[in-house]
C-alpha cells in the first residue's frame, strides 16, 4: 500500500497527459468509429512583464495572398486561442490587437507535416504594454495588508512595517488568528498549524527565514483533502519573493538596532527569453537579555510542605545566513520546468543564570542555589527542489509534479554548574557540573504530482499524490563530574527515526448558479520507526495497521459556497484531519535545562484525529470587508500536555544532573477528547486614501476530557485574543520632507487560556514602525521600528494540582530599536547576452 497506490495513480496521470489529443472529444450522441484531427494553429497570449495571460483579445487570422480576413476570435480568460480546420494550401497572416498593448502581427506558413497534418504552436506570445504618459499624473494600485478571501487569508508582508527588517517570527506576530509563544512556536487559533515555504514542507524554523525576502503568508484554517491531513491546526504558507518581470529587477537592505541587531539582505531577478533566473541572500544577527521567574508551592496531598522561588537571566546572540537561488526554464507555452536551491545556517550562544531559593513551609530560607548555564548550537539546512508544469490546450487543465530534498545537521554544546549553599554562605552539598555535547543529521525526501481537468465551463476534477520520506539521527551525550568523577548519565539520548507517509487524493468541485461546492477524499498511510540506540528501545506507529481499521486512513471534505449578490458570500465546510505525535512528544529522553520543570516524551502517544466544522459569512462594503467564522472542532484522543513531580526512582536517577527533589515532569498523554467552539471577526476598512485600520477578535470556549491514573485532568473555560493594525500615511504637496511618511501601530491581548492542569497567563504586546518613502520614484525606503514598545511580550502558566501549585513566566525575545533601509532598482531593457545594448528601457518598478 505504501508505494503501489502512488506509482500507480502516477502512471495513470501520466499516461492520460501525454495520450489525450489536445482537440476536444466529440459530446452529445454522435459516437464516430474514426475521428479525424484537423489542422489548426493555437497560442496563448501573455503580458511581458507579468507573464499573465491576456482575456478579450482580438486575435485575427488574415490570408496572406489576399490580404482578407479567415476568421478572427477573442482570447480566453487565460489568454488562449486556437483556429481549426486550417487548409494548407495557404499562407496565413496573424493580426493581434489588445487594449493597453502593442499591435503584433506574424506570418505563418502553412505547410502539411509528414502524416499530413498541420499543427502550428505559436506558443507564449508576449505583447508589450502600451505606455503613454500623462503629464505629471502617475496612477499606482496597491494590494491591502490583509486580503480576506472565502477559504484563506492572504497577508502581503511589505505592508508589515514593524517587521521589516527582522524575521518570519515578526511576521507571524502581526496577522490575525496567529499568536507565537516564547520559544518562536506559532499557533492558528490555539492550535498547532503545518508550516509551508512555497507549499512545501520545510526543516527550517520561522526565525531563519528573514522577513524581508517574503512576499507572502496565506492562512488556510481548514485545509481540503487536497492537503495533508496532518495539518489538523491549518496551513500556514510562507511564499517567498520571486519576480518574473521582464530585464534585472532587485531590491537590497540593511537594518541595525540594538540589542545587537544587524541585517543585510539583497534579492535579484533576471528575466530574459525563455529564462527567468533568481537569487536571494541574507545575513540576520539578535541579541537580548530575557528574564524568567518561577514561584512554587509543593503540597503533597495537598499539604504545604516546602517552597521555591527561581530567578533566571538568560543573555542571548543569534545569527543566521542564507542564499536562494534557482531558474525558470520556460521551454515553450505548454511546458516550464524549474530548479531552486537554497543554503542556509547559523550558530546561536545562550549564557543563563538562575537563582534559587529553598524554604521551608514557613517561607524561611533554608539554603540557596546558584546555576550557571553556557550553551552553543550550530546548523545548515539546505534544500533542493526540480519542478515540472504542463499546461494543456484546454483552459485549465495542468499537470505539476516536483521533487523536494531538504538535507542538514546540527551540532550543540553545553556545560551546566551548580552551586549550593546555606543561608550563611557556607556549602551546602558539593557543587556538581554537567557536560552535554550532541550532533545531529536530517534528509527528507518529498515527491508530489498534481492533475487538474476541467469538466465544461463549471466544473473540475482534481487528483494528485504525495510521497514523504524522514530520516534522522542524533547523538547526544550527557556526563556529570561529582568530585572529580565523570560519569555518563542515563540523560544521554542516542536515537534515530524512520517517517513515512504516502498518500492520494480527488476532488470534485462545480458551480451551479451562485451555488458552488466541493467534495474531497483523501487517502494515507503513516509510519514511524524510533529507535534509542544505546538501550534498543523501540518505538513508534502504523496507521492503519490493516484493512480492519481502513478508516483511520481515509480523511473527507466537504464545501458549500452561496453568494448572495455582489458582496456577499456563505460558506460552510468540514474536513477530518489527523494529529500524529512529533519525536520529542514521543522520545522518552528526559531534558534538563531548567532543574526544576523537565521534559520528558511518551512513547505511548498515539495519533489524535479531528473533526473540523466552519461557517463563514464575507460581507463587503465601500471602503472594507468583514469576514465572520464560527468553528467547533472536535478531537477524539486529543494530545495533551501532563505534569507531576517526579518519583523518588527518578530523582535518584538524574540527582547528579542537580535536578530538585520536587521538579515538575512534564510529558503528554492522550485525552479522551478536546472540543472547542468558537466565534472569530476580522473587520477591514480604509478610511480616505490615507487611514486603514483592521481589528480582529477570536473567542473560543474549550472542555477538555482527560483521566490518567485515576487523576481526573478534565478543564473547562473561555479565552479570547484580539489584534489591532493601524496604518496612516501622509500625503502632501506643500512640505515634501512629510509627503509619503507611513505610520504603523500593531497591538495584540491573549487572555489567559485553560490547560488541563491550570492555564496560560494573558499576554500583551504593542510595536511601532515609520517609514519614509525617498529617491526618485520612491525606490528607497527608510523605517524606523520598535517591536514590543513596553517590553511585556512573556509566556507564563499557573499549574494548581493536588501535588503543587506554580507560577512560572519566560521570555524569549526583548525590546528592539532597528533602523533599516532598502533600494529598489530595475532595468526592463537588460540584457546578459547582448554586450552592445544601447535600448532606452531605463529603469522601471
Amino acid at each position: 500500500m505504501k508505494c503501489i497506490i502512488p506509482l500507480l495513480v502516477f502512471i495513470v496521470i501520466s499516461l492520460e497527459a501525454n495520450a489525450q489529443d489536445p482537440e476536444q472529444q466529440p459530446t452529445g450522441d454522435h459516437q464516430p468509429t474514426l475521428q479525424v484531427r484537423s489542422n489548426r494553429i493555437y497560442g496563448k497570449l501573455v503580458d511581458e512583464n507579468s507573464g499573465k495571460g491576456i482575456e478579450a483579445a482580438s486575435v485575427q487570422l488574415y490570408l496572406a495572398h489576399k490580404d482578407s480576413l479567415y476568421e478572427g476570435m477573442l482570447t480566453k480568460s487565460n489568454g488562449n486561442f486556437s483556429f481549426s480546420n486550417i487548409s494548407t494550401a495557404y499562407g496565413y497572416k496573424l493580426i493581434i490587437s489588445a487594449l493597453g498593448y502593442e499591435p503584433f502581427e506574424q506570418i505563418i506558413a502553412a505547410s502539411p507535416g509528414e502524416n499530413g497534418r498541420f499543427e502550428k504552436d505559436l506558443g507564449n506570445i508576449a505583447l508589450h504594454p502600451a505606455i503613454k504618459q500623462l503629464a505629471d499624473i502617475t496612477i499606482t494600485a496597491t494590494r491591502p495588508a490583509l486580503e480576506m478571501n472565502i477559504d484563506r487569508k492572504v497577508f502581503n508582508v511589505d505592508k508589515s512595517l514593524t517587521a521589516t527588517g527582522g524575521t518570519a517570527v515578526d511576521v507571524m506576530k502581526n496577522i490575525p488568528s496567529v499568536s507565537v509563544d516564547i520559544d518562536g512556536n506559532v499557533e492558528l487559533r490555539n492550535s498547532t498549524p503545518q508550516i509551508f515555504v512555497d507549499g512545501r514542507p520545510t526543516i527550517l524554523t520561522l526565525d531563519q527565514i528573514p522577513a524581508d525576502h517574503i512576499e507572502k503568508v496565506e492562512l488556510i484554517t481548514n485545509p481540503s483533502a487536497k492537503f495533508d491531513a496532518s495539518t489538523s491546526g491549518g496551513i500556514i504558507n510562507v511564499v517567498l519573493k520571486k519576480e518574473k518581470r521582464f530585464g534585472l529587477n532587485g531590491i537590497v537592505s540593511t537594518s541595525v538596532g540594538v540589542p545587537r541587531v544587524l541585517n543585510g539582505n539583497l534579492s535579484l531577478n533576471l528575466r530574459q527569453g525563455k529564462l527567468n533566473f533568481f537569487m536571494s541572500g541574507g545575513y540576520n544577527q539578535s541579541g537580548g537579555k530575557a528574564k524568567g521567574k518561577t514561584l512554587r508551592e509543593n503540597k503533597p496531598g495537598g499539604v504545604t510542605k516546602d517552597y521555591f522561588n527561581q530567578y533566571s537571566v538568560n543573555t542571548r546572540f543569534r545569527k543566521f545566513s542564507s542564499i536562494n537561488f534557482g531558474f525558470d526554464y520556460f521551454m515553450d507555452n505548454r511546458n516550464t520546468f524549474s530548479i531552486t536551491q537554497r543554503f542556509g545556517g547559523g550558530n546561536s550562544k545562550s549564557d543563563e543564570v538562575q537563582e534559587q531559593e529553598y524554604l521551608n513551609s514557613s517561607k524561611v530560607l533554608a539554603y540557596y542555589g546558584n546555576r550557571v548555564g553556557d550553551s552553543r548550537w550550530g546548523f545548515n539546512r539546505n534544500s533542493t527542489r526540480a519542478s515540472y508544469k504542463h499546461t494543456f490546450p484546454q483552459e485549465g487543465r495542468e499537470l505539476t509534479a516536483d521533487i523536494t530534498y531538504n538535507y542538514g545537521k546540527g551540532s550543540s554544546n553545553s556545560t551546566i554548574l551548580n552551586r549550593y549553599f546555606y543561608p550563611d554562605g557556607s556549602i551546602y552539598k558539593p557543587s556538581a557540573t554537567v557536560n552535554n555535547d550532541g550532533r545531529n543529521n536530517n534528509n527528507q525526501v518529498t515527491f508530489e504530482a498534481n492533475y487538474l481537468h476541467p469538466i465544461g465551463e463549471n466544473a473540475k476534477f482534481e487528483t494528485g499524490l504525495r510521497a514523504y520520506f524522514n530520516d534522522y539521527k542524533s547523538y547526544f551525550n550527557v556526563f556529570g563530574y561529582d568530585n572529580g568523577q565523570e560519569t555518563k548519565l542515563p540523560l544521554s539520548n542516542n536515537y534515530k527515526y524512520t517517517e513515512n507517509i504516502n498518500a492520494v487524493y480527488g476532488t470534485y468541485s462545480q458551480k451551479m448558479g451562485t451555488f458552488s461546492f466541493q467534495a474531497g477524499l483523501r487517502a494515507e498511510y503513516s509510519k514511524f520507526d524510533g529507535l534509542l540506540i544505546d538501550n534498543a528501545f523501540k518505538f513508534g506507529y502504523q496507521y492503519p495497521k490493516s484493512l480492519s481499521n481502513i478508516w483511520n486512513a481515509l480523511f473527507p471534505s466537504l464545501f458549500l459556497t452561496q453568494r448572495i449578490g455582489e458582496d456577499d458570500e456563505v460558506q460552510v465546510n468540514f474536513s477530518r484531519r489527523i494529529r500524529r505525535p512529533n519525536f520529542w512528544q514521543l522520545n522518552p529522553y528526559i531534558e534538563i535545562n531548567d532543574p526544576v520543570n523537565l521534559r520528558q516524551g511518551n512513547p505511548q502517544l498515539q495519533p489524535e484525529f479531528i473533526n473540523s466544522f466552519e461557517f463563514n459569512y464575507s460581507k463587503g462594503f465601500k471602503g472594507g470587508n468583514l469576514l465572520g467564522v464560527l468553528y467547533w472542532r472536535n478531537n477524539p484522543n486529543d494530545i495533551t500536555q501532563y505534569s507531576d513531580t517526579i518519583t523518588a526512582a527518578q530523582y535518584e536517577q538524574l540527582q547528579n544532573a542537580a535536578v530538585d527533589p520536587n521538579a515538575i515532569l512534564n510529558t503528554w498523554v492522550n485525552a479522551s477528547t478536546t472540543n472547542r467552539y468558537g466565534a472569530e471577526f476580522t473587520l477591514q476598512y480604509k478610511a480616505g486614501t490615507n487611514f486603514d485600520i483592521t481589528p480582529s477578535i477570536n473567542l473560543q470556549y474549550r472542555k477538555v476530557n482527560a483521566r490518567i491514573n485515576d487523576i481526573d485532568l478534565s478543564n473547562k473555560g473561555f479565552n479570547w485574543d484580539a489584534r489591532l493594525t493601524a496604518n496612516y500615511k501622509i500625503k502632501t504637496d506643500k512640505k515634501p520632507v512629510f509627503n509619503n511618511l507611513a505610520f504603523q501601530v500593531m497591538g495584540n491581548y491573549e487572555s489567559p487560556r485553560v490547560i488541563p492542569q491550570g492555564k496560560m497567563l494573558s499576554e500583551f504586546s504593542v510595536d511601532f514602525a515609520i517609514r519614509k518613502d525617498l529617491l526618485k520614484n520612491n525606490r528607497g525606503t527608510i523605517t524606523f521600528g520598535i517591536n514590543d514598545v513596553f517590553n511585556t511580550r512573556r509566556w507564563g502558566t499557573i499549574y494548581d494540582t493536588e501535588n503543587f501549585y506554580q507560577d512560572a513566566y519566560r521570555r524569549w525575545n526583548v525590546r528592539n530599536f532597528r533602523l533599516s533601509f532598502s533600494y529598489k532598482f530595475g532595468k526592463a531593457d537588460f540584457s546578459l547576452l547582448n554586450r552592445n545594448n544601447r535600448g532606452g528601457g531605463g529603469d522601471e518598478d
